[in-house]
């Protein structure tokens, strides 16, 4: 019985020998696990020379190794550490960077291109790889590689964003034919910092040219400019006295279109961008707003709601008119009060501020619609117009209210009434 049993009792011992030692291999690993915990301080900020003594076999450590020895310019140094800690750890952008880096310092660009583009796909966040990869790739005339990699810099980093856009907007000044294209392509992607790069175009000459060629270009892609965009770049435009240039890109891009002297006549919703669009601007004793008319609840229009006191421009667009004889019509309604002369439509000359009408917003006693008409000249000497209906202020309050509809300009040889 006991030689039979002799053999069960071995295995019995090593289940239990296995069993007993579990507690003191979890304690083992728990042990270790505290180590790294306590070691990656002084692995990650600990001098390298320090560190590399107490993790020689880290990846991190090898890696922090061989970018010192790279600031260095110890070349064959930083690459032998490089290598080393991308075997520990395969697939490392970080590593593979400064391998491709130091191929790069020994003059051997076609492999530092391929090694440094590999690091720049396993990693969108890697800086250094995306900064040379730009870099290079434009020394090669490859704005669209170049300005790709410059894309993935930007979309991460604001405080390198003025750089990269300096380098876009010089390559568009210096070589448009091949850069504008590729600007282009990242604009219509509707990146992230779209609208700081066209705010960084506005502070200059060069800039604003280049804005227009964009304009025109993204006319034709995906993502157009919004009316929002466009309008801050023809305000822009106003801004700074550049007035043919605003006419130049509203015909080129037919926005708003350009076959209709004055836009939203009707007060309708709103579909051009400023300064083409009403502009409203309400002051102190006076209510404007566009509303459903009350006789014509289909047919929004502009009501004023004005204090007779209060000077004001009430609403506002510019317009585009080439010299010659013209009529302005518009239709009126009072529901309240005796306007007399205290409203009326004017156009300016733009720039300047030569007068060329002003046509009182002369109302009836009746609470019906009234169309009114007035003819103008505009001289050789006026580039664009800005159309306008002001108050003039009387010496006491005297509240008026009245509506405007359907404004419009033509030519006067039309005839219209």
């Amino acid at each position: 019985m006991r030689d039979k049993a002799d053999p069960v009792a071995p295995a019995g011992r090593k289940r239990g020998f296995a069993t007993d030692l579990a507690p003191y291999a979890l304690t083992i690993a728990a042990v270790l696990l505290a180590w790294q915990v306590v070691i990656q301080p002084f692995v990650q900020r600990a001098p390298v020379g320090f560190a590399i003594r107490i993790a020689p076999n880290s990846p991190a450590v090898l890696r922090r190794a061989a970018e010192a020895e790279l600031i260095e310019n110890r070349v064959d140094n930083a690459a032998a550490l490089g290598r080393d800690a991308l075997v520990r750890e395969p697939f490392s952008a970080r590593s593979l960077r400064i391998i491709g880096l130091t191929e790069a310092r020994a003059g051997r660009l076609v492999a530092a291109d391929d090694i440094l583009t590999l690091a720049g796909n396993l990693s969108l966040r890697d800086d250094p790889a995306h900064a040379w990869l730009v870099e290079h790739r434009l020394r090669q005339g490859d704005y669209s590689s170049s300005f790709a990699h410059a894309d993935t810099l930007v979309r991460r980093r604001e405080d390198i964003r003025p750089q990269v856009f300096r380098l876009f907007t010089t390559a568009a000044n210096l070589d448009g034919d091949r850069a504008l294209p590729v600007v282009t392509r990242l604009l219509a992607a509707r990146p992230p910092w779209r609208q700081s790069y066209f705010d960084s175009l506005y502070t200059s000459t060069e800039g604003l040219q280049v804005a227009a060629s964009l304009a025109v270009m993204l006319q034709a892609s995906r993502a157009p400019l919004t009316d929002a965009e466009l309008g801050q770049f023809y305000m822009q435009l106003l801004d700074k006295g550049q007035v043919p240039a605003v006419r130049s890109v509203r015909q080129r891009l037919n926005r708003p279109n350009r076959s209709t002297a004055v836009t939203n006549g009707g007060f309708g919703p709103a579909v051009a961008p400023e300064p083409f669009q009403w502009r409203l601007a309400p002051t102190a004793g006076v209510i404007a707003e566009i509303v459903p008319d009350d006789l014509r609840p289909a047919d929004p229009a502009l009501r004023i709601e004005y204090d007779g006191f209060a000077p004001s421009r009430i609403a506002e667009q510019l317009v585009f008119l080439d010299p010659g004889r013209y009529r302005l019509t518009f239709e009126t309604r009072l529901e309240d009060g005796d306007p007399g002369d205290r409203m009326a439509w004017t156009l300016t000359c733009a720039p300047g501020d030569q007068a060329i009408l002003r046509a009182p917003s002369a109302t009836t006693g009746t609470t019906g619609w009234t169309p009114h008409s007035a003819d103008f000249t505009v001289p050789s000497a006026c580039a664009a117009q800005w159309l306008r209906l002001e108050t003039r202020p009387g010496d006491r309050r005297a509240t008026v209210v009245a509506w405007f509809d359907r404004v419009a300009i033509a030519p006067a040889s039309t005839g219209l009434n």
